[in-house]
């Protein structure tokens, strides 16, 4: 069996590599590596029907910048 759900991704920039991701834990926000940043996404309480099924919505809210 596995734990691993997955989550429709939301706004941010258009050339995330991938719109549907795998959560290991599904209440904690997403942080995606991209471009020397982080691109962070938070839950929302929508659900989107997929090809893989109905999943979570979690949207674009902010972007950080990696040290250095």
């Amino acid at each position: 069996m596995n734990d691993t759900t997955k989550a429709v991704l939301e706004g941010g920039p258009r050339d995330l590599p991938e719109r549907i991701v795998a959560l290991a834990a599904p209440e904690v926000d997403l942080k995606i590596e991209l471009r020397g940043g982080y691109e962070h996404f938070r839950r929302t309480a929508r659900q989107a029907d997929t090809a893989e099924g109905t999943l979570p919505v979690y949207e674009w809210w902010e972007r950080t910048e990696m040290p250095g």
